[in-house]
């Protein structure tokens, strides 16, 4: 199979050409990736659920990231994106039922990893729990959640380290429970405006 092929685009977001993965990363390309965060909502009092990234994944691994994210393919538009939630946390969801919450552009250098995203954000607002989560061991090593009041707190600064707690997958496929404190560098390194300014969509959408 050849390598992935993404759409690049120039500041503005007029798509300029197609690149493959690889050279959309060195040399620093704007694509467009789909992002979905599930949002839960128990005894009054809402979680956000985040993937734990595979040791197995080149970039970024063993962090904490959003609850099933990817990138958009050449041949794919926006409403594609679904498959992601479905490949990493086997969740079937259609499109109709995802809250846009736009698209938040963003950039990550480390070393030769240049990585410049427009992201279609969306939120998925469900009673889902994590035992209803079947997840993708080559892509995400396990699932938590934590307060959405904790994670706007952690990311605003009004507090260092917030409670998580979900599973991970060992590698003879047995489940174990994570009850844990994580702090903003347990999380993929995205730029701290980035956080901050899902926070504000979410808000927005929430009851």
């Amino acid at each position: 199979m050849g390598e992935e092929q993404l759409k690049i685009f120039d500041r503005e977001h007029n798509q300029i050409g197609v690149a493959s993965r690889k050279e959309v990363h060195k040399q620093g390309l704007w694509h467009e990736a789909f992002h979905c965060w599930l949002i839960g909502k128990r005894a009054g009092q809402y979680d956000v659920y985040l993937q734990l990234r595979s040791q197995k994944k080149k970039d970024y691994p063993n962090l904490l990231d959003i609850s099933a994210a990817g990138h958009l393919l050449a041949n794919e538009a926006v409403e594609d994106g679904v498959r992601e939630v479905k490949e990493e946390i086997g969740i079937d969801v259609s499109f109709e039922v995802l809250e846009p919450l736009g698209v938040i552009n963003f950039t990550i250098e480390d070393g030769e990893f240049i990585d410049r995203e427009f992201s279609h954000v969306f939120l998925y607002k469900s009673e889902l729990s994590l035992e209803d989560l079947t997840i993708q061991p080559d892509e995400v090593a396990g699932m938590v959640k934590m307060s959405f009041g904790d994670f706007s707190e952690l990311w605003f600064g009004k507090k260092e380290r917030v409670k998580v707690d979900g599973f991970q997958i060992t590698k003879d496929g047995r489940k174990y429970s994570i009850c844990e404190r994580v702090g903003i560098d347990d999380f993929v390194p995205h730029h701290m405006d980035f956080y901050r300014e899902v926070v504000r969509r979410i808000e927005k959408n929430l009851d």
